[in-house]
């Protein structure tokens, strides 16, 4: 100290004084340096603070707007699909009023043809009581106004049973004169049907009480022409064009004259076929009626087909707006898809943009050398609460 206070020719004491001095004021001058660093990192963290805050409302209102979107489009759909099932209700109830109506109407049409083969079916276990039936009758049909009698009210009998009323008449005058038994009126404006019950049964009865078999073969004879006569007569009489079918029908009203005649008198049968004369049992008579019931039901269905029409043509309108409404609908749906698309590709930015700023670190600037600058502390992370967003900030103090 002394050869040092000799060099310098200082006081010691003013020497120390000198150097405390000096460490003073680089002692205020590091701490300035250290206020002003932790100021900056202070307002830098603010900042990134309030960027973040920002960011959350941003998030928190693209929330609120998507689920308000969510509510409409939920609300819409209820109101579609309450409009449709409303539509698809009342179609299903007039499908099914009309589809019942069919049926119904279906299953009186087949119960009543039920019943007609039954009483078909009755008929035929009855055809050989019917024929033993008929040594009984012999005492009525042995003259020609009994005989005619009784077939006319049986001809009758099954004309009324199976025909509504209008739809035939007995002992009507045709323009030329004639009075036919019956005449059918035929579907579709056709011409009658003319319908025979006279038919020869004394000439049968003889043939068939004739014990020698030459006088069974002269009387068959005799039956034959009575009945060719009465064919002819028949076709003469009541086949007139444009007022009656070109067929009428010879009424026999027992099933083993029948088939005797068909069995014993081919040729007879097959001539009054070319002459349009068509012989015909009881069970016969009672099908071909039947079948002309069902033709005038056909009609009668055919005449209601506009009806029907109309209301298909309605169902069809009904159709139609259903499918524009249903085409607006998917034209809206497509609307709402491309809006929602955009809002992805916005929120898809949005994410990038806090990935690149969760990826950004923000570090304290290099000190300048010297023996008293202090190492940096570690870093400390702030993440925000919907892990999109991450700050690294440097904490100093």
């Amino acid at each position: 100290m002394p050869r040092l206070n000799a060099l310098t020719g200082l006081d010691p004491t003013t020497v120390m004084i000198a150097v405390a001095g000096t460490a003073v004021l680089a002692a205020l001058l590091l701490l300035m340096i250290m206020v002003r660093t932790r100021g900056k990192a202070i307002r830098e963290q603010q900042a990134a603070r309030a960027q973040m805050v920002e960011l959350l409302r941003s998030q928190t209102e693209m929330q609120g707007r998507l689920a308000a979107m969510a509510d409409v489009f939920g609300t819409r759909q209820q109101e579609l699909n309450h409009a449709i099932g409303h539509r698809l209700d009342g179609m299903a109830h007039r499908l099914g009023t009309s589809i019942n109506e069919q049926t119904r109407a279906t299953g009186d049409n087949l119960r009543k043809l039920q019943e007609r083969l039954a009483v078909i079916d009755a008929a035929q276990n009855n055809i050989q009581t019917l024929a033993k039936d008929v040594v009984g009758l012999q005492a009525i049909l042995s003259n020609k106004q009994t005989r005619g009698a009784f077939g006319q009210a049986r001809m009758e009998a099954i004309i009324a049973d199976g025909l509504p009323m209008g739809g035939y008449q007995f002992q009507a005058t045709l323009s030329n004169g004639s009075r036919p038994d019956c005449t059918v009126t035929m579907p579709n404006g056709a011409p009658a049907l003319v319908i025979d019950a006279k038919f020869p049964l004394e000439g049968w009865n003889a043939m068939r009480d004739a014990g020698h078999p030459d006088d069974r073969k002269v009387r068959a004879t005799q039956f034959r022409r009575d009945l060719e006569t009465h064919i002819r007569d028949i076709a003469e009489k009541y086949l007139i064009a444009g007022e009656t079918q070109d067929m009428a029908f010879l009424f026999v009203p027992s099933e083993s004259i029948f088939a005797s005649i068909h069995e014993e008198f081919e040729a007879v049968v097959q001539k009054a076929q070319r002459s349009r004369v068509i012989i015909v049992s009881p069970s016969l008579l009672m099908l071909s009626i039947q079948v002309i019931q069902a033709m005038l039901k056909d009609q009668r269905m055919r005449e209601q087909a506009h009806l029907i029409q109309a209301e298909v043509a309605i169902l069809m309108d009904d159709l139609g707006r259903l499918d524009d409404r249903v085409r607006k609908l998917q034209a809206h749906f497509n609307m709402a898809e491309k809006d929602v698309e955009q809002i992805l590709t916005s929120t898809a930015k949005l994410t990038r943009r806090g990935d690149k700023i969760a990826a950004l670190e923000l570090q304290q600037p290099p000190s300048p050398p010297g023996p008293s600058s202090t190492p940096p502390r570690p870093d400390r992370t702030v993440e925000s609460r919907t892990g999109h967003l991450t700050l690294r900030l440097v904490d100093e103090e």
